[in-house]
């Protein structure tokens, strides 16, 4: 049976204040239920991203793995390339303040040349 327009957009009306109704009267229930859950599981703010700031706007020398997350949901973070390496296998990413090996390899008469990979 053919509804004209004006029926149509009565009836989506209609059904739109009972699903403010309905949405009103669940909410109490589900704030309930979250604040339960943050309380069993020790959530913070931070872990719900509500702390103000973006994942992954502080540097500390790791890059994302392709978006991919770990089982707590939160970004896997791996490690940056190393860009210089010693004899004995110490390697540093160039980024952050420079190893004392990397100090002490300079001071007994390398260069940074002789030490990027």
């Amino acid at each position: 049976m053919p509804k004209s327009y004006a029926q149509l957009m009565k009836q989506i009306d209609v059904l739109r204040h009972q699903a403010e109704s309905i949405k009103r009267k669940e909410v109490e229930g589900v704030i309930k239920r979250i604040r339960e859950a943050i309380t069993v599981y020790g959530l913070t703010a931070a872990d719900l991203g509500l702390s103000g700031s973006k994942p992954g706007n502080r540097h500390s020398g790791l890059k994302r793995a392709g978006g991919a997350l770990d089982k707590t949901g939160k970004p896997v973070r791996v490690p940056a390339k190393p860009k210089f390496r010693d004899d004995a296998g110490h390697s540093w990413s160039g980024k952050g303040p420079r190893p004392g090996w990397f100090k002490a390899a300079l001071a007994s008469g390398k260069t940074i040349d002789d030490l990027t990979v």
